[in-house]
C-alpha cells in the first residue's frame, strides 16, 4: 500500500536540482541534434542550388 501511495505522489514531487539540471541538459542536446539537422538540411539544399546555377550558367554560355 506504501509503495501504490508513493508512486501517486511521484509526478506531484518537487524536483532536487540535480533532477531539473538532468532534465534541462537532456532537452539542450536533444535541441542541439535537431538545430544541427536543420543545419545539414540547409546545406544541402544551398550546394544543390550551386550546382544548379553552376550548370545553367554553362549552358547559357553555349547558346551565346
Amino acid at each position: 500500500m506504501h509503495k501504490l501511495l508513493q508512486l501517486l505522489k511521484e509526478p506531484f514531487k518537487k524536483q532536487s536540482p540535480l533532477e531539473l539540471i538532468a532534465q534541462q541538459l537532456s532537452t539542450a542536446h536533444i535541441d542541439l541534434l535537431q538545430a544541427e539537422q536543420g543545419v545539414d538540411y540547409a546545406n544541402s539544399i544551398v550546394s544543390y542550388n550551386k550546382t544548379v546555377i553552376s550548370r545553367l550558367n554553362e549552358r547559357i554560355e553555349e547558346y551565346k
